[in-house]
């Protein structure tokens, strides 16, 4: 950081002027009837800076409810000419092929509602480009406190507009999400709602490291394709304005100046959850807004604990879990999910007491090999949860809570296919949903050891049964972490089925003594089938589906990649059994509770 802003006063002192673009708001004909639209509005922050924001509303006299949303993807640029979004918009007409009978689409962007969907329905929207991004000038620092600082005086501002009822509703996807966490708990002035779907809670437990592990892979293509792509002053960059066909990062900055107005992601420098972290992650206690929290079964590696994480985590008295299954980013735009984010709006934003009656606290999607059906619950862990042990056991089985089977070790090499221990055959369908823990007993040959676990579900004949996940098309039943070294856990935090660890010291292991460990597999929802089975995976790697081919092999992007093969290559093993018995705990269900 240091490093940054010295570059930046060297820039200053020989000539350079770190100033915004001239760029001059103006109202833009929409071309959707009783729908103004304002380009490029600016908003000063609390240190003189000027984000610039687009401003959907009616045509019409009034004031009125505002939906926003803030961050670096792109106000102005549509996801059918972005290169890092092209794929994902086909993807979304398969998926919702009546999408732009109902809209032009010609204002959706990334991970953003849909303008044309509110308007006519009497709400304001407003996105804004965030510090350092396409047309808003500035530092590029993705989700800091400054941003999320700006965030609140963008919420103020919205609401003090004489077209404002005064209510300002946060709604979006992904990143559109994460900072409605933080924002929530600075409680700005005209924040009344918000809608998280999709979105990280805990900075460093739900998306920089996986049980101390770094979760590199992604964070290094999302920064370069994503945030670095569209910077404020980027002159290479290919993202043009749909109406102007210009650039949307404005006029280029020389690259000294460009490099200075940014600073670089620190996950992969900073291994322990310290203040960077914590600046990112909010304190659930000041969220104290209406909130419908929506995650994904299929979120593993990034967002699917954080919505959960989140919910429990706020100090609302009005708030509600839904999560769904599926891919990332079509669900948004079903009918179904923007009536539900309408009712809930409609409730919060609107006064209208009828929009949200009699919502159960949580809606859960149950899922199955050929689907899922929805059912509402009232609490979390789910009432009635049945904990159930299944033992590990060298013969590669998990047997049940009912034999604790006789001590014995199994070793294998880290970086090989591990181990992979069997239930019997299902006799009966069997639903599990929640929260997942694995208990083992470990020792390495090596300083430390990294644990992935996998939970799988196979058929009759074997095979896997996968899943779409957010962006993994062939997604197990759920998948946990843990870098042994970061084994301590935090007991004020923890509970018999979740275990949350510290992450404050790294604790190296002696090679050849065993260790207690318990091991977080993120919560899930699964109805096994009669004559199915479900299956765990210990290894020392990112799983991979058996005799798959391509960019996805069974673990999306979220891959966790430069591990020392000195320290993390070496012979692991697992002690079942006797006074070591590892176990798989496991949230069932019960057909009658």
């Amino acid at each position: 950081m240091l490093k940054s802003y010295l570059r930046v006063a060297f820039l200053l002192a020989i000539g350079f002027v770190v100033t915004p673009t001239t760029v001059v708001a103006q109202r833009v004909q929409s071309g959707v009837a009783g729908m103004i639209f304002e380009q490029n509005v600016e908003v000063e922050m609390s240190d003189g800076l000027k984000l610039r924001v687009n401003v959907y509303r009616p045509d019409k006299a009034g004031r009125f409810p505002v939906v926003l949303l803030h961050g670096p993807y792109g106000k102005d640029t549509r996801d059918a000419a972005s290169p890092a979004y092209s794929d994902a918009w086909k993807k979304l007409l398969e998926k919702n092929p009546g999408l732009c009978k109902v809209s032009s689409c010609r204002f959706i962007r990334w991970e953003a509602p849909d303008p044309e969907r509110w308007v006519p329905d009497g709400y304001v929207v407003i996105h804004a480009d965030s510090r350092g991004s396409n047309a808003s000038p500035g530092l590029l620092d993705p989700l800091s406190a400054r941003q999320t600082e700006d965030y609140a005086t963008l919420i103020t501002w919205a609401a003090r507009q004489a077209w404002s009822s005064g209510k300002v509703g946060l709604l979006g996807l992904s990143y559109y999400a994460i900072n409605q966490w933080q924002v929530a708990a600075r409680q700005p002035e005209g924040l009344a709602a918000i809608i998280p779907w999709e979105g990280a809670f805990d900075h460093y437990r739900d998306s920089a490291f996986h049980g101390g592990i770094p979760s590199n892979m992604f964070v290094r293509v999302w920064f370069a394709r994503q945030i670095l792509s569209v910077q404020h002053g980027n002159g290479e960059s290919v993202y043009v304005d749909a109406l102007t066909g210009q650039k949307t990062t404005g006029a280029p900055l020389p690259a000294e100046l460009l490099k200075a107005n940014r600073l670089s992601i620190a996950e992969g420098s900073q291994p322990l959850d310290n203040a960077y972290y914590r600046e990112r992650t909010p304190n659930g206690a000041r969220i104290t807004v209406p909130l419908l929290s929506v995650g994904n079964w299929g979120g593993q590696g990034l967002h699917g604990r954080g919505n959960i994480e989140g919910y429990l985590a706020a100090a609302s008295n009005s708030k509600w879990l839904r999560i769904h299954a599926g891919d990332h980013h079509a669900p948004f735009y079903t009918e179904e999910s923007l009536a539900l984010q309408k009712r809930f709006f409609n409730r919060f934003l609107k006064g209208d007491s009828n929009a949200w009656d009699n919502e159960p606290p949580l809606q859960l999607a149950i899922r199955r090999p050929n689907g899922f059906t929805w059912r509402g619950e009232s609490e979390w862990p789910l009432k009635g949860t049945q904990w159930q042990r299944y033992y590990l056991d060298t013969a590669k089985s998990l047997i049940d809570h009912r034999k604790v089977p006789p001590a014995a070790e199994s070793s294998f090499p880290a970086m090989g296919p591990g181990l992979t221990f069997k239930t019997s055959v299902f006799a009966e369908e069997t639903e599990f949903t929640g929260p997942i823990k694995l208990k083992l007993w470990v020792k390495s040959s090596t300083a430390d050891m990294d644990v992935f676990a996998t939970l799988r579900l196979l058929d009759p004949s074997g095979r896997d049964v996968t899943f779409e996940g957010a962006v993994e098309p062939r997604a197990p039943v759920s998948q946990g972490w843990l870098r042994v070294s970061h084994r301590a856990i935090d007991p004020q935090r923890s509970t018999e089925h979740r275990p949350f660890h510290a992450h404050l010291a790294a604790e190296p292991m002696t090679p050849g003594h065993l260790y207690e460990v318990d091991v977080e597999i993120w919560a899930t929802s699964i109805v096994v089938p009669k004559d199915y089975q479900l299956a765990l995976t210990v290894q020392g790697k990112d799983w991979e589906l058996p005799g798959a081919e391509g960019m996805f092999k069974g673990s999306g992007p979220f891959l966790h990649i430069n591990r020392d093969p000195v320290v993390f290559a070496g012979t692991s093993t697992i002690a079942t059994g006797g006074d070591h018995a590892s176990y798989l705990l496991l949230p069932r269900i019960p057909a009658r509770r």
